[in-house]
């Protein structure tokens, strides 16, 4: 309904902007989400109401190295916990070790002309970045790993 300049006492002046007219549509102050167009909900409580259902899609599921972190935790210190902050901090370590460890490798398999990782070039790449005794360690670990797997199969 088209209205005049002047505004009479209980009529309704033409909206001027798209802001105003989204208030008057929603009865609110006009936010729309970004994403779907629809109002957002007022500010304050945003969980399910009591009457919505559970919905089944969910996210991607992170995958990290927590569980094993804190069963090697547990066999070496049973009667210490961890934090998630510092489960965070370690898991952030291993993903480091492991780039770290598989692009050294991979450069010494490209290096040599091969295109397949096999344990010579993951142990050669641990004794170029790991510190003495801890690359010895490391490589009598992965060795007995090796062969336990070997004979398993």
């Amino acid at each position: 309904m088209a209205v005049e300049s002047k505004s009479c006492p209980g009529q309704r002046e033409q909206s001027s902007s798209p802001r105003e007219a989204r208030e008057e549509t929603t009865g609110r102050s006009g936010k729309m989400s970004a994403e779907h167009g629809q109002p957002q909900q007022p500010a304050g409580r945003r969980g399910r109401s009591s009457g919505d259902k559970k919905s089944k899609k969910r996210g991607r599921r992170k995958e990290t190295y927590s569980m094993y972190i804190y069963k090697v935790l547990k066999q070496v210190h049973p009667d210490i916990g961890i934090s998630s902050k510092a489960m965070s901090i370690m898991n952030s370590f291993v993903n480091d070790v492991f780039e770290r460890l598989a692009g050294e490798a991979a450069r010494l398999a490209q290096y040599s002309g091969r295109t397949t990782l096999t344990s010579r070039e993951i142990q050669t790449a641990v004794r170029l970045l790991l510190p003495g005794e801890l690359a010895k360690h490391a490589v009598s670990e992965g060795t007995k790993a090796v062969t336990k797997y070997t004979s398993s199969k």
